[in-house]
């Protein structure tokens, strides 16, 4: 497979992150949103962590709950927010709400040719939020993550 991961600050408060992956736009929405999916590529394997639970209402005005283990510490790590908009299978948008400075993600997904382009665009309160987001190492997840789920959508691809 050629497909390659770019990920790019576009300005002082945007990050955006890219990738063709081999699959229609129905599957690859799948991927990103029903939470038995979610689990299998979401967490990069080289951070460590690992699934507790995946809760997702993927509708305009749903919320999602993503709860992780780290073997580095005892409490377990929540992820949520709310979703502003839900398209199928073109667009996503939530918000990021476990930190005050949370980014605002959107994910759109364009099909051509049984390919599925995908564009995630987190945009950040401040320039200072997406620095710190930066400096922490989680925006570096986007290329393990995405290869997790060229991973995944190769079996599906094959199951379907």
């Amino acid at each position: 497979m050629n497909n390659r991961t770019t990920v790019e600050r576009t300005s002082d408060r945007e990050l955006v992150a890219t990738r063709t992956f081999d699959g229609p736009a129905r599957l690859v929405f799948e991927a990103w949103t029903k939470p038995e999916l979610i689990m299998r590529w979401w967490a990069p394997e080289s951070f460590g962590i690992s699934f507790v639970s995946c809760e997702t209402d993927v509708r305009t005005g749903g919320s999602y709950r993503f709860v992780f283990r780290h073997a580095g510490s005892e409490q377990p790590m929540a992820f949520f927010g709310r979703y502003i908009d839900v398209t199928p299978p073109s667009r996503l948008v939530w918000t990021n709400e476990e930190e005050e400075d949370g980014a605002v993600t959107t994910v759109t997904f364009e099909e051509k040719d049984g390919r599925t382009l995908v564009v995630v665009h987190d945009l950040y309160p401040s320039k200072a939020a997406l620095d710190g987001a930066i400096a922490s190492g989680s925006t570096g997840g986007w290329p393990e993550q995405f290869e997790q789920l060229d991973d995944l959508l190769a079996t599906l691809g094959a199951s379907a």
